[in-house]
């Protein structure tokens, strides 16, 4: 037996919100309501999760983590094919080193920048097939 609180009234009129967005009687689940609150990521990590996703949010940082799947380069390298200085991209690799996105190695006198891990690469692959489901869709 589930245990749900309903009320049968509608909702009032909100500026800004689509009626076809809106359930047409207020239900809550209240089973629901616990599975979703015992299943909850803890707010730290939610609060690292949107510093990550902001930071992919940026046109820049996201194509140079783009260009990174396929091979590790180079501070001038990533210069060279994104248009771009190298002042600036180098500013863009501290911010996704910072969230570990990116690591880095040395060979001699060399940085060479990669993706940290599988795990980025994977939500980069992910992100990118979603965006072409899409497009494809729509299309």
């Amino acid at each position: 037996m589930t245990s749900n609180k309903k009320r049968e009234d509608h909702h009032p009129q909100r500026p800004g919100v689509s009626e076809e967005d809106l359930c047409g009687v207020r239900l809550i689940h209240m089973d629901r309501v616990a599975l979703s609150r015992k299943r909850a990521i803890p707010d730290h990590k939610i609060e690292r999760l949107a510093s990550m996703f902001k930071v992919l949010g940026d046109p820049t940082r996201l194509k140079i983590v783009m260009t990174l799947r396929a091979m590790e380069m180079c501070v001038c390298d990533l210069a060279a094919s994104l248009g771009l200085t190298e002042s600036a991209v180098s500013h863009q690799l501290r911010r996704l080193r910072d969230l570990a996105l990116v690591k880095r190695r040395r060979e001699g006198q060399v940085l060479y920048y990669s993706l940290d891990d599988a795990h980025v690469s994977e939500l980069l692959n992910i992100g990118n097939r979603h965006v072409n489901e899409q497009e494809n869709t729509q299309g």
